[in-house]
């Protein structure tokens, strides 16, 4: 079986900001997975997110723990990365010494997850499931549509683990837009859904439209993402207010909102969201 797709060998990220702990992951994953290629180290979290924009990897291994940006906030910002044709976005492996933070969604394959200090028996169960995730990739797209996690389920994941490592979250109960010359307070729940620009933030509700100067990729840390779902890299829906799914004629998926005209569109890396529709 191929590790990935034609084009390179796979190709990983590791962060951590004890340098002995990378120097021991990447020779035992030297050890179970020769193939694989180290192309970036990161000391910390922003580190992380960074070296992933430039060097657009196919895994990255985060230590949940590190300063100033956590693993778990590092994932959240990677996943908010622009993917395209030639680059989705990395498997994320959490590394970790505590097994509080091994919970059931790890072995599930939401992600994967590496316990302090990586044993060679576990890693080699690690490594074997993302070879098979990269090797889908390359391939049959309805079998890794299979296999893939949908992006609201990894983002309820981060938020649980965020919740964990960080605190329990507080999400926004209300948001202070504008509204013609007017400053209105709207309730979260009532929102159908947030769109983007480069400046705005479009905010809809069944009564009104209003504008925030706040971008998707901070909203989704603040909403609660049982209740809002991202679809496009700057599109979150209100999950209550999805009417249907249709496809046009290329093919692309089109949400339906309750008591509105709009159709929006779902980017390909938000379609395992609706899998089956």
């Amino acid at each position: 079986m191929n590790d990935t797709t034609d084009r390179h060998p796979p190709r990983a990220v590791l962060a951590d900001d004890e340098r002995l702990m990378r120097d021991q992951l990447r020779s035992r994953l030297a050890e179970v997975w020769p193939e694989l290629q180290i192309v970036g180290e990161a000391k910390n979290g922003l580190e992380a997110v960074e070296l992933t924009r430039e060097l657009r990897p196919d895994l990255v291994f985060l230590d949940i723990r590190m300063p100033g940006l956590t693993g778990v906030d590092a994932a959240r910002q990677i996943a908010q990365l622009p993917d395209d044709d030639s680059w989705c976005l990395p498997e994320i492996v959490f590394i970790t010494a505590y097994d509080q933070y091994a919970v059931e969604a790890f072995q599930q394959g939401v992600c994967d997850y590496v316990l302090k200090p990586a044993e060679r028996d576990r890693l080699a169960l690690t490594v074997e499931r993302l070879r098979k995730r990269l090797a889908l990739r390359g391939g049959d797209e309805a079998a890794a549509a299979e296999l893939a996690p949908s992006s609201g389920h990894l983002q309820q994941l981060l938020h649980k683990l965020s919740a964990q490592v960080n605190g329990a979250p507080q999400y926004l109960q209300w948001i202070q837009a504008s509204v013609g010359q007017s400053i209105q307070m709207v309730p979260v729940e009532e929102v159908l859904f947030f769109i983007s620009d480069e400046k705005y933030t479009r905010v809809q509700t069944a009564n009104l439209e209003a504008l925030i100067r706040k971008p998707i990729k901070e909203l989704v840390d603040e909403l609660d993402p049982q209740l809002f779902w991202q679809i496009h890299r700057s599109t979150l829906v209100n999950v209550k207010a999805i009417a249907g799914i249709s496809r046009d004629f290329r093919g692309r998926q089109l949400v339906a909102i309750k008591g509105a005209n709009d159709k929006l569109e779902v980017s390909r890396s938000y379609t395992h969201l609706f899998k089956g529709m």
